[in-house]
C-alpha cells in the first residue's frame, strides 16, 4: 500500500489534468443538443479505465445517455468486491450565469478548481479512478473493484433502475462505494447514512372552458387561480406542518442519540439567515434547522402559472392555472403512498366550482443506512487515516435514486464517502473543487478498500 500512495502523489499533477480533460466535455445530460458530448465522456472514462488496467470495460447504451462498466477482480474471491458508482452527466451552466471563468474551462484559484462537474460528480469520479489506478500500478487492490458510472443522474436516473434490475449478478458486491456528497468544512469529514426520496406532482384546476372577459364573467366565475391558490394555502398548518392527513405515519422518530450525533452540524438562526438571504428560518417549531432539512419530510411548491402575466394589462379571467409540487421524503415513508395522499387531498378540498387534475410525474424512494456494519467501521477508520479526524455522521436533505435501488435490489451496504464541501456551489456558478480535498479523496479511498480488506463482511 505504501507504494500505491507515493505513486499517487507522484503522479498527482498528471491526475489533475486528467480530471480537467474530463471538465471540458460539456456532458449536459437534460440537453438534447449535448447527446454527443455525453457519449464522448463516457467514452473517456472508459478509455481511461482501461488505461488503468480495468477489465471487461463496456460503454452499455440504454434508453438515453450510456453507462459505463468495468471491473478488477484480481484480489480474489476470498475478497470483498467494491461496487464504485458515479455519474458523468452535469448541470446545464453558462457564463451569463454568473460564471467568472467559462464554466468548461477549468481554472485552479486559490487552491480549488473552477468548473462544471468539478464537484458533483466528475471530480470525485476521476478521484476513485485515480485510488483504482495508484493501486494497480503498485501490483493490486485489497479488495475487487466494480465501477459503475452513468449519463443521467442529473435528468433523473431514468434508466439506471432497469439496469441494475437486469444486472443484479454482474453487480454483485459485499458493499457499495458514492463519492456524490459533501462535508462541512475542510478539516471536518462527514458520512450522510440518511437521504430523502421524492415526489414530483403536477396539478392543473380548470374553470371555465376558455378564457374570459373579467369585467363580463368576474365575480360569477370562480377564478381557477384563485381556486389554486385556495387549494395550496390549505397543504400546510399555520405552524407549518404539512396538513395532508397521513403524510407522517410513516416516518421513524429520531433517538436522543441521533439528535445529539445531528447537533454537531446545527445551523444558527443568524447563518441560516445569512447562507439563504431570508428573513428568518420557517418550518416546524419542535425540530430545529437542520433536523427540518435532513430528518423531516416536506411539500414544496415549486411553481405556480396561469393567466396573463407579460408587460402590460389583460383583464383575463383564465381558463385553468396549474402547480409542481414536490415532496422530499424521509426514511420509511413509500413515494407512491404519499404521491396518493396527496392527490386524494387535493381532489377532496377541490371546490365545486372547478375542476382539478393531479399528475403524479415521478418518485423516488429515500435511504437509511446502518452505521454499525463493518464497512461503516472501514469508513470511519479511512477518514480518520485520511483526514486526520473522525467523522461526523449527517441526513442529507437532497436524495440521491440509486441509493435506495442499491439497497433494494443489491442488498448491500451503502458508503457515502464524499470529498468535496457542501459550499463548493454544485449545480450553481461558479462550482469549484479543493485541489487538496481531491488529493485526500484519492488516499482516503485506498485507505478504505485497505480497511475493508481487514474485516469480515459476509
Amino acid at each position: 500500500m505504501k507504494f500505491a500512495h507515493e505513486y499517487a502523489d507522484a503522479h498527482f499533477d498528471r491526475f489533475q489534468e486528467q480530471m480537467y480533460e474530463l471538465l471540458r466535455i460539456r456532458s449536459v445530460s437534460t440537453s438534447p443538443e449535448r447527446s454527443e458530448d455525453v457519449r464522448q465522456a463516457a467514452a473517456w472514462l472508459a478509455d481511461d479505465m482501461r488505461r488503468i488496467g480495468l477489465h471487461d470495460v463496456e460503454v452499455i447504451p440504454t434508453g438515453g445517455h450510456p453507462i459505463v462498466y468495468g471491473e478488477w477482480l484480481g484480489a480474489g474471491a476470498d475478497a470483498p468486491t467494491v461496487l464504485i458508482y458515479g455519474h458523468y452527466d452535469v448541470q446545464p451552466a453558462a457564463l451569463e450565469d454568473g460564471w467568472h471563468s467559462d464554466p468548461f474551462e477549468p481554472v485552479e484559484r486559490s487552491g480549488r478548481i473552477f468548473a462544471r462537474g468539478s464537484s458533483d460528480d466528475k471530480g470525485q469520479v476521476v478521484a476513485q479512478l485515480k485510488a483504482a489506478e495508484s493501486l494497480l500500478a503498485g501490483g493490486g487492490s485489497p479488495v475487487n473493484l466494480k465501477f459503475l458510472i452513468e449519463g443521467e443522474e442529473e435528468s433523473g436516473s431514468i434508466h439506471l433502475g432497469d439496469f441494475v434490475r437486469a444486472n443484479t449478478e454482474r453487480l454483485k458486491a459485499d458493499v457499495c462505494l458514492i463519492s456524490d456528497s459533501g462535508m462541512p468544512t475542510e478539516d471536518q469529514p462527514s458520512i450522510i447514512y440518511a437521504l430523502r426520496g421524492m415526489v414530483v406532482i403536477e396539478l392543473e384546476v380548470y374553470g371555465p372552458s376558455n378564457d374570459l372577459h373579467s369585467g363580463s364573467y368576474g365575480g360569477a366565475v370562480h377564478n381557477p387561480l384563485q381556486a389554486l391558490a385556495e387549494i395550496i394555502a390549505q397543504l400546510h398548518a399555520p405552524d407549518g406542518r404539512v396538513a395532508i392527513p397521513g403524510f407522517y405515519n410513516d416516518v421513524l422518530p429520531l433517538s436522543e442519540a441521533e439528535r445529539a450525533e445531528l447537533h454537531q452540524t446545527a445551523w444558527t438562526e443568524d447563518a441560516w439567515r445569512q447562507v439563504t438571504g431570508a428573513p428568518a428560518s420557517w418550518g416546524e417549531a419542535d425540530y430545529a434547522i437542520h433536523e427540518r432539512i435532513g430528518a423531516r419530510p416536506t411539500l414544496e411548491i415549486n411553481g405556480m402559472a396561469g393567466g396573463f402575466f407579460e408587460i402590460g394589462m389583460k383583464s383575463v379571467l383564465p381558463a385553468k392555472a396549474w402547480a409542481k409540487i414536490s415532496c422530499r421524503l424521509v426514511a420509511n415513508q413509500d413515494h407512491e403512498k404519499i404521491g396518493q395522499l396527496v392527490r386524494d387531498f387535493v381532489l377532496d378540498i377541490t371546490p365545486p366550482t372547478v375542476r382539478s387534475m393531479v399528475r403524479v410525474l415521478l418518485g423516488s424512494s429515500p435511504a437509511f443506512v446502518d452505521i454499525q456494519t463493518p464497512a461503516m467501521q472501514a469508513a470511519i477508520a479511512a477518514y480518520k487515516r485520511g483526514w486526520g479526524k473522525r467523522p461526523i455522521f449527517m441526513r442529507e436533505g437532497g436524495s440521491i435514486p440509486v441509493v435506495a435501488d442499491f439497497q433494494k435490489e443489491l442488498h448491500l451496504p451503502v458508503i457515502l464517502m464524499g470529498f468535496t464541501l457542501n459550499n463548493d456551489s454544485a449545480h450553481g456558478p461558479n462550482e469549484h473543487f479543493g485541489v487538496e480535498m481531491f488529493r485526500k479523496g484519492i488516499h482516503t479511498t485506498m485507505y478504505f478498500y485497505e480497511e475493508l480488506a481487514r474485516r469480515e463482511l459476509r
